[in-house]
């Protein structure tokens, strides 16, 4: 017992010791220095939280000093929030710097811009009182939003998840009421989970309309119902996360999808941005059979986690369309189908890793297990794969693959006019009549392996340059302007883009 004791008070001596201070400060004479005059904190919604963001508060002199008082003007009531040198709070006293070092103060931020009855929030963060006071200031910019959140369960607080087919599902969301079918460019809309469309009901997106998921969120559209979307070419409709923080731009799968489900109907997206999902846009199965499950016009899909477009035995048609960046494909036309694209750039530049599928994939069947562990595969009739002035382009080597399992199933398909790259240098494909550029009748006026000559294709800026192959390469189609309105009816390029004269960088 007795050395017990004895160890215990060495341990509280050597505690107490190590927190004592063992050097001497001057208080602060008004000269700290920062590493920026204002912090600014990226756009936010009302009531979500920000981004963490850092500042840096230097003491350049030759001595250790002490800040008296570091705090927000605003005091308690503010909306911001410290972290000074690891500890959390809105008000700090006797802030030590050591002499020629730094302490870190990050600032984050969630405000109610109805509380706040301002668009604009700022507040300062104060260094000392007096004449000798410094400080910096904290401004950010609140939207008022339309949010869209599932249901929940009052007692268990469980969300709700949707029933599908009359089935129950893990997929947490709701379906809109009547009144939440027009998303307007009044105000952003915000869906936390999947808002569902029911059957024989229609959503309107309204151009210049903005919609952000939250992660694990998306849009559905069931059996029997359509969305429209109505972008103009100068008011486009904007479908990405709800991060609107800089660093979050160009991070694909922060949210799910865009989802036509079996049985939707006469579904219209033009003059859209599609952005940074795990998959742009999901097609599964035909929905009529006199008119295409989608039409796809003007748009841009791109940074996706798995796929730009994935369709499955469905029929789409679509021009004026850029599908780039995606983990797995660009466009990935599965099981058969009917699939129309015209004046179309494909291009996958994807740089998060490798990738195991070429921009563009086009097949006829699907692989399953039965009962048994067995491995079964079926085919669909690809009743037609019309590619006409397309470009399909990327940092694979083949990116342009048409896949069959021949069993007597309708494969049709026809490429005219497009520009491919297809570098088979392993000979992997030796033999394979479905690429066989030169020999194979389907396609027509191909041209193998050119330049694009794209912008900036890590960007997923594919417009195309004074130097690219496609330039009067394209026939004529009734599509006469590109997809950003530019005439194309004397000289049409391959791809989405009439080529420009870019300006050279000083």
């Amino acid at each position: 017992m007795r050395y017990l004791i004895t160890l215990i008070i060495g341990l509280g001596i050597i505690s107490m010791s190590s927190c004592r201070k063992d050097f001497s400060t001057t208080f602060s004479s008004g000269n700290l220095e920062f590493s920026k005059d204002t912090v600014f904190l990226d756009t936010i919604f009302t009531n979500i939280g920000s981004a963490t963001y850092n500042l840096k508060v230097y003491n350049r002199s030759n001595n250790a000093i002490t800040i008296p008082t570091i705090g927000l003007e605003k005091g308690n009531n503010s909306k911001y929030r410290l972290n000074v040198d690891g500890i959390p709070g809105k008000n700090f006293t006797e802030i030590d710097i050591l002499a020629k070092d730094s302490i870190f103060i990050f600032v984050e931020t969630t405000v109610d811009v109805a509380a706040a009855n301002t668009l604009l929030y700022t507040d300062r963060i104060l260094f000392d009182n007096g004449t000798k006071q410094q400080n910096v200031d904290l401004v950010t910019l609140v939207e008022d939003a339309n949010f869209i959140f599932p249901g929940k369960d009052p007692i268990s607080m469980k969300i709700d998840s949707l029933t599908l087919d009359g089935n129950p599902t893990t997929i947490q969301g709701r379906f809109l009421e009547d009144a939440e079918l027009n998303f307007t460019k009044i105000k952003p809309t915000v869906i936390y989970g999947y808002a569902a469309i029911p059957a024989n009901k229609t959503l309107t997106i309204d151009a210049g309309a903005r919609i952000h998921f939250h992660d694990n969120s998306g849009l559905i559209i069931d059996k029997k119902a359509t969305l429209k979307v109505n972008g103009t070419l100068s008011e486009k409709v904007i479908f990405e996360g709800d991060r609107l923080e800089n660093n979050f731009s160009n991070v694909p799968g922060q949210w799910g999808a865009i989802w036509l489900r079996a049985g939707s109907l006469e579904n219209e997206i033009k003059h859209a941005q599609i952005k940074n999902g795990v998959i742009g846009v999901l097609v599964d199965s035909i929905g009529s059979l006199t008119s295409p499950t989608l039409k796809l016009e003007n748009t841009e899909i791109y940074n996706h986690a798995n796929f730009g477009i994935l369709a499955r035995e469905t029929n789409i048609e679509a021009h004026n369309v850029v599908v780039g960046s995606a983990r797995q494909a660009s466009l990935a036309a599965t099981i058969g189908g009917t699939y129309n694209f015209t004046h179309s750039t494909f291009a996958n530049f994807w740089n998060n890793g490798i990738r195991p599928l070429p921009a563009v994939l086009i097949n006829n069947f699907f692989v399953f297990n039965d009962e048994n562990g067995q491995e079964i595969t079926e085919t669909r009739d690809l009743k037609a794969a019309n590619f006409t002035n397309c470009i399909f382009d990327g940092n694979n080597n083949i990116e342009f693959l048409v896949d069959r399992v021949d069993d007597g199933s309708l494969f049709n398909y026809t490429i005219e006019n497009c520009m491919i790259q297809f570098n088979d240098t392993n000979s992997s494909f030796e033999g394979v009549f479905e690429v066989d550029f030169a020999n194979n009748p389907n396609y027509n006026n191909i041209i193998l392996n050119g330049f694009a000559n794209f912008r900036n294709s890590q960007n997923n800026d594919f417009i195309i340059g004074e130097e690219s192959s496609a330039i009067n390469n394209a026939k004529l189609s009734v599509f006469p302007f590109d997809i950003l309105g530019i005439d194309r009816t004397a000289s049409p390029d391959i791809g989405a883009y009439q080529h420009i004269i870019f300006e050279e960088e000083e």
